[in-house]
């Protein structure tokens, strides 16, 4: 069988993903390819999109259309830019917004055309649903990294919107501008799947997730597995703490905390939360690690922090994994993070709030520790029962047993079973 899996993405999470289910479908015989708007890393049988070659009046229109995107020139900009442009005010520390538009037309690459099944992954600002749904005559595979495909324009639903003086999460307040485009650009997908001539099966790596599109209007009616992530355990396996230490230049003598977070901005993220828990002076003993772009991060308590800044690299993140004494993953809304279940293959235990299919990992007192809420108060308390705890924490079994959930080969046979099924209803 021939997949062709579509992301935007060779990096970040959901490219991390599907880049390494792809791999491991090769390892395993199947023909797996990748098409990407954006390829950067010349991974082993992944290609970028190359569009069609464009008439002048069509260059002409994109070059002015990239001067009005730089220079914010609104008449120059297609309308649903524009009205994305009008949310921002609303949006302040939200999640992305996309729309179901692009001028990419994947159904006329080579590579679709010789698939027999389409896998797609985080395809936001790259599959255009109008052409592809009227045009796709083949099974798809659709995974969910967030839940954008079946919302209208955001990527999750987001709850809340920051965090109050008392340490509580803000309930988030929707602009009726906000609900309007949402409704809206939903009502749209819907007429776009309505158009939809192939099987539509969707799978998700969280129970959580699967059930949230069971219970969406634009996914519900359609058939929906769950798959978690597969990881390459060859590579996040337990590593010795204090040669990593040596290594990464993290303090021998000190409880180490983790925190990995590309965007701090981000709220959904909750590092706020964590700020504060680490800022009440009840966690001076502790080191915080935090990986991701420098931020000039500053507490007002004495816990040290070091930055390490974005590590690209595999092994070099299991040995960051392996240094750290705890991992704290202060999500106020996630899927089925990576970085959870890659400290989890390197034994170390994992903090989080109760919250979306992170509660599906997290065993309280087993792997982790799972705060009582989403406050700080929760998270601060929860960092000091994970002090007190910590040295009962069997981190080679944590490993194990992750490794038996979250193995590439586990989640590929999944997938080709569901190709399989696809394939045989065609037939």
């Amino acid at each position: 069988m021939k997949i062709l899996h579509v992301n935007t993405y060779d990096t970040g999470g959901a490219a991390n993903a599907c880049l390494r289910l792809h791999m491991g479908l090769r390892s395993l015989g199947v023909k797996s390819k990748v098409l990407l708007k954006h390829n950067t890393r010349q991974i082993e049988a992944t290609h970028a999109y190359n569009p069609p070659e464009a008439s002048w009046d069509k260059k002409i229109k994109n070059k002015l259309l990239r001067i009005g995107r730089e220079l914010k020139l609104l008449s120059w900009i297609p309308h649903y830019e524009r009205r994305a442009i009008a949310l921002e005010k609303y949006r302040e520390g939200l999640e992305l917004i996309s729309y179901p538009f692009s001028n990419t037309d994947i159904t006329t690459s080579a590579l679709y055309q010789e698939a027999d099944i389409i896998h797609l992954h985080w395809v936001a600002n790259f599959l255009d649903w109008k052409s592809f749904f009227r045009k796709n005559t083949k099974p798809v595979v659709w995974t969910l990294h967030d839940q954008n495909p079946f919302l209208g324009i955001e990527h999750y639903a987001e709850r809340f919107q920051g965090m109050d003086s008392n340490g509580k999460p803000i309930p988030r307040v929707y602009a009726p501008q906000e609900q309007a485009e949402e409704q809206k650009m939903q009502e749209y997908k819907q007429q776009m799947l309505a158009q939809a001539k192939s099987d539509l099966l969707i799978v998700s790596p969280s129970v959580w997730m699967m059930r949230e599109a069971q219970n969406s209007k634009l996914f519900g009616k359609y058939r929906s597995r769950h798959i978690p992530n597969g990881f390459p355990t060859n590579i996040f396996k337990p590593l010795d703490k204090n040669f990593c230490r040596e290594v990464l230049g993290l303090p021998k003598d000190r409880k180490v905390l983790l925190f990995v977070s590309d965007s701090l901005e981000n709220k959904r993220k909750g590092f706020a939360f964590l700020k504060a828990a680490l800022s009440n002076g009840k966690e001076d003993d502790w080191t915080l690690c935090a990986v991701g772009r420098k931020h000039a991060l500053t507490f007002s308590s004495s816990s040290e922090l070091i930055e390490l800044g974005a590590i690209h690299d595999e092994r070099l993140m299991a040995m960051v994994y392996a240094a750290a004494d705890v991992f704290v993953i202060p999500s106020l809304e996630d899927n089925l993070p990576n970085t959870m279940i890659e400290s989890l293959l390197c034994g170390t235990p994992v903090i989080a709030f109760p919250t979306g299919g992170i509660v599906e990992v997290v065993q309280d007192g087993q792997n982790g520790w799972l705060c009582p809420e989403i406050s700080v108060e929760a998270l601060s308390s929860t960092i000091e029962r994970a002090k007190r705890e910590r040295e009962k924490m069997n981190r080679l079994q944590i490993a194990a047993e992750a490794a038996k959930k979250y193995n590439l080969q586990k989640q590929a046979q999944a997938y080709i079973e569901v190709y399989e099924e696809l394939l045989n209803k065609t037939i």
